[in-house]
């Protein structure tokens, strides 16, 4: 299994793109969370990455599946675009895979103004989700299966519901917090796995990189971190950062 990592920073951030991840293993891709403007993103990491059969991976043509872990903006703002992608350019919808809270209200309150009306060249046409996208549940209480990977999810404490993800495949695991305030239960669930890439950033909904520094030794090993804001430089953290463009396989 491979991390690709797509955007390192949060919403406020000037030098990076905001939290995206993907996860691939034998040609099946699932993109965790989709920034604005996606297909740039994916083309700024394949810029940044050496190695051609990964630059190969990073082609929205080939990615039919997304997790969106909420629905603040920076997380899924470019939705709206790769609908629209898939739907013209494609002519199928996006698997769209969420906890069933993140889609309660996701067409509704988010993305029926702009996509619920196309124009067919003489009039206007109504659309629905599932003109778009064909939803898939993350269950919060079993394990569910997409692609190669048997995804986990757990309610994390946030503003909105969140699912933080525990992911397995080809013998290697990877915890991902999602955005969360601090929460050492939801750390002990991520630390079981072989590389915890965990949100640091400001505010009560999200989690103190101070609060991280006291983890113990062998979990700050094998955490990196995402979402972190402009002002921490990762040069100087205790804890590694991830850097927009690194590949990671997971084993």
């Amino acid at each position: 299994m491979k991390l690709y990592v797509l955007g390192v920073g949060d919403t406020f951030s000037e030098k990076h793109v905001t939290h995206a991840l993907l996860l691939e293993h034998d040609g099946f891709r699932l993109a965790i969370d989709c920034p604005d403007s996606y297909r740039r993103v994916l083309r700024q990491a394949r810029d940044r990455i050496d190695r051609d059969d990964d630059k190969k991976t990073l082609d929205l043509f080939a990615i039919d599946d997304v997790l969106i872990t909420h629905v603040h903006g920076d997380h899924m703002n470019g939705l709206e675009g790769v609908g629209y992608f898939k739907h013209f350019a494609q002519k199928r919808p996006l698997n769209l895979h969420t906890i069933a809270p993140v889609k309660e209200g996701l067409w509704e309150r988010r993305l029926a103004l702009p996509m619920g009306q196309l124009l067919n060249g003489s009039e206007l046409r109504r659309l629905a989700f599932e003109d778009y996208f064909a939803w898939k549940d993350v269950s919060l209480e079993r394990a569910t299966t997409i692609g190669p990977f048997t995804v986990r999810a757990r309610i994390t404490k946030h503003h909105v519901p969140t699912s933080a993800l525990f992911v397995e495949c080809g013998g290697g695991s990877v915890g991902i917090s999602s955005d969360t305030a601090f929460d050492p239960e939801l750390i002990a669930w991520l630390a079981r796995a072989d590389l915890v890439v965990h949100e640091t950033n400001y505010g009560p909904a999200h989690t103190a990189y101070a609060d991280l520094l006291g983890l113990d030794a062998a979990v700050k090993e094998r955490m990196r971190l995402i979402h972190y804001p402009d002002e921490l430089d990762p040069a100087t953290t205790e804890i590694r950062c991830l850097r927009e463009g690194e590949v990671i396989t997971v084993a």
